[in-house]
Parts: C-alpha cells; structure tokens; sequence
C-alpha cells in the first residue's frame, strides 16, 4: 500500500499555483499604477539646441545640428586640452580646453555622447 500523506506533501500543485500566483499579482498591482505615473510624469520637450559630443583619442569634437537656420552646413570644432605649461593662473588643470562649448542657460538642450574610437567621460561642470 502507498502512503498518501507524502504524496500530497511532494506534489502540492495547489500550493505552488498559490504562492505562484499571489506574489504575481502583488506585483502586478503595485507595477500597472506606477506604469501610469511614470508615462504622466514624461515630459517631452523640445529642445532649443542638439549638441553632438564625439570622444576621439586626444580630444573632444563638437556638432551644433541645429545652427542649419543660420548656415546650410552645422557647427562643428574641435576641443584640445590645454598642456600644463600652457596654463593661466586661476585655470583648471586637465580640464581647461582651447575651444569651450557655450550652451545657453535655463534652457533644455539635447546632448547626443558617442565615441569614434576609444570610450571616454564627458560631463559638464
């Protein structure tokens, strides 16, 4: 004869479809309302400038997209870092470059980073 009391420990498939199923739909109730507060919360706004950041090896090159009202062809320059012995008093070292992005203040601008050949950091004081 079996015993029916281990059978019924072992294979509690009523058990595992609960503890299964009421954790999900926990889960569930907590993630549907904090999807629809984090699409209400998405703000798209247009920004008034793109700037394109691109890390090369031993510098930094700038694409203003946006200056095509202006020019058929965008902005673009190259940023060098400034040698030591070339540096003023009063500026930054290993932060001081010869061309600086100039943004405009209290305005949403889009800034695109990418690298053409080594990865790098890129930040904004």
């Amino acid at each position: 004869k079996k015993n029916k009391i281990p059978a019924t420990v072992v294979h509690g498939a009523t058990i595992e479809i609960i503890w299964t199923s009421i954790p999900a739909l926990i889960l569930l109730t907590v993630a549907i309302p904090s999807f629809a507060l984090l699409y209400s919360m998405d703000e798209v706004i247009d920004p008034i400038i793109t700037l394109k950041v691109i890390g090369n090896q031993w510098y930094w090159s700038y694409e203003y997209s946006d200056n095509l009202e202006f020019s058929d062809e965008p902005l673009i320059f190259d940023s060098y870092m400034i040698q030591e012995d070339d540096l003023a008093i009063g500026q930054f070292r290993l932060l001081e470059v010869d061309n600086r992005v100039v943004v405009p203040t209290n305005s949403h601008i889009r800034v695109l980073i990418t690298a053409s050949d080594v990865l790098h950091s890129w930040a904004i004081p």
